[in-house]
């Protein structure tokens, strides 16, 4: 079985007619009858009927169809990938970031990648991570870059690192120890990511804790940004929770003290892109100068 009988056979099937598929694959009809046979002879099965409206696909054609075309175009894509390799001369990547990208250095991504591949262009989507991944499963984004959990229907999954959430404060004691949920729900809260809510991640994460032991989170208020929250427990109005990298690129306030949960939390880091989803040679390429970013963050833990 070859490529280019496959390639024949996608032609015929789409087309319903030896000669037009001929035509689109610039060869003779007789070469592109020849191929199909070939491959019938492969397989021991007949592919096509003759009709008076042209060719009938057979139930074997029906089965092969995805898996051929499954085929071709991974040889095709991967035929780019190693173009990619030697350079990128234009394109488009898109590429989906969580929220605070910049917290974690992230933001110069696109200066970085845009001084190597100068004629590429670049749409850097940084939304929570909750709508990067359904932009992404939705094939409105290629590829992109979230904090688990997320919905995962559709989604290949490829966990980069994991960063610690921490309970902040200003008026907790400072050797008080780690939080319990209990602690957790009893706390007058400053949540951040208003507009997500609770399919926030680290929200959902903290939720389903709460809900395992019998308890619920609300907050007290709640706001888009993660300063803003910050600044809210700095003047004493509450407590919030953040993740090691966000609470690192804050200004920071002396009285603003961080604790560990009595159950360690983590929010994973990890690379999203589409189950059999084509991935541009540019986003390509992209999603591997953001995976090296990742990697070079000293407060992360690798999961590569």
């Amino acid at each position: 079985m070859t490529l280019n009988q496959l390639r024949a056979f996608l032609a015929a099937y789409s087309c319903r007619s030896f000669s037009a598929a001929a035509k689109d694959l610039g060869i003779s009809q007789a070469s592109t009858s020849e191929l199909i046979s070939r491959l019938e002879q492969e397989l021991g099965a007949p592919l096509f009927a003759r009709t008076s409206k042209g060719l009938s696909p057979a139930p074997a054609a029906e089965e092969l169809h995805a898996h051929a075309l499954d085929c071709v175009n991974s040889a095709r894509r991967g035929a780019e990938a190693v173009q990619a390799l030697q350079t990128l001369n234009g394109g488009v990547s898109t590429f989906g970031v969580l929220r605070y990208a910049a917290n974690y250095d992230l933001a110069d991504l696109v200066v970085q990648f845009h001084r190597q591949h100068p004629e590429v262009r670049v749409r850097m989507i940084g939304l929570n991570s909750h709508v990067v991944a359904a932009s992404v499963a939705g094939g409105e984004i290629e590829c992109g870059m979230v904090v688990l959990p997320v919905d995962s229907d559709g989604l290949e999954i490829r966990p980069l690192a994991r960063d610690e959430v921490r309970f902040i404060s200003s008026t907790r004691p400072a050797g008080a120890g780690p939080v319990s949920i209990q602690e957790l729900a009893a706390s007058k809260l400053v949540l951040y990511d208003a507009h997500a809510g609770w399919k926030d991640p680290t929200r959902r994460q903290l939720r389903d804790r709460a809900d395992l032991a019998g308890f619920s989170i609300e907050g007290e208020m709640e706001v888009e940004h993660a300063e803003t929250a910050y600044s809210l427990v700095a003047a004493g109005a509450g407590d919030s929770f953040m993740a090691s990298g966000i609470l690192a690129s804050m200004r920071h306030e002396d009285n603003v003290r961080s604790f560990p949960f009595a159950e360690p939390l983590y929010d994973t880091i990890a690379l999203v892109q589409r189950k059999h989803g084509y991935i541009s040679p540019a986003t390509h390429r992209f999603s591997v100068f953001a995976e090296r970013a990742i990697a070079a963050q000293g407060g992360l833990t690798s999961l590569v």
